[in-house]
């Protein structure tokens, strides 16, 4: 029986996307259990599903891109955004978040998802979730339970959880009470649960989002004012975009 395990284990798989030295690639792990030769999954496969649900997201083609090495930091105010968000790759775990609040077109995207990138690379599972295109869906399924708890576990549970363009509205608009809701559910696990890696970025500024809901705020500036908080004030010279 061991010499089957161990054939087993020692096997290649075929499945593409990751490179995974503990299965080598097949998904699962041949064990002994209570006499039985049983099977175990390996961990890489919530890694690969964390890769299909970035590749659906849009960001995948964004992985390659929006790396640290290629965040071009000219100016001391992106050193010092590049910095932070560097530094809370690298010290983790803590239980800070990591928030970039401000000025469109300034790299926060960016750098929120090169820290992505580099979680993947240490086999956390991770969701991308573009406030914008996914709170709508949210909210229209929030009055069937099962699929609202359906849709809603992931994203609170995950290792790491990046929330691009939070509270993105049409101009002008104040986010919903429905918005207000949602947000505070899904950042209060969270909250909770610090060992969850919480990534954010906004248009807004802290004080912005206070004006909006205080709960909300607070908790975001509580656990990144300390070493991971950015904020880009408005100012159309930073838009690289217009460069």
């Amino acid at each position: 029986m061991q010499r089957n395990v161990d054939s087993y284990n020692a096997s290649a798989g075929d499945l593409e996307g990751y490179d995974c030295q503990t299965c080598k690639n097949k998904g699962y792990i041949s064990m002994i259990k209570n006499g039985y030769e049983v099977m175990k999954r390996c961990s890489c496969m919530d890694i690969r599903a964390s890769m299909r649900r970035i590749a659906k997201s849009g960001i995948a083609g964004q992985l390659d891109r929006c790396t640290f090495d290629n965040f071009e930091a000219t100016n001391e105010w992106q050193r010092q955004a590049k910095s932070k968000a560097m530094r809370f790759v690298e010290s983790y775990p803590h239980s800070e978040w990591l928030f970039m609040g401000g000025q469109v077109g300034a790299g926060k995207t960016h750098l929120c998802t090169a820290a992505v990138g580099k979680f993947l690379s240490m086999g956390k599972a991770a969701r991308y979730m573009l406030w914008r295109d996914e709170s709508p869906v949210l909210k229209a399924v929030v009055n069937s339970a099962e699929e609202y708890v359906s849709a809603m576990e992931p994203l609170k549970t995950v290792d790491v959880l990046y929330i691009d363009d939070l509270f993105k509205t049409e101009r002008g608009k104040f986010p919903t009470e429905a918005d207000i809701k949602l947000a505070h559910e899904l950042l209060n696990y969270r909250y909770i649960n610090r060992n969850l890696v919480t990534i954010i970025s906004s248009e807004l500024l802290i004080d912005d989002l206070l004006d909006i809901d205080e709960a909300i705020g607070s908790r975001i500036y509580e656990l990144s004012k300390l070493n991971f908080c950015v904020q880009i004030k408005y100012d159309r010279d930073r838009n690289y975009r217009m460069k």
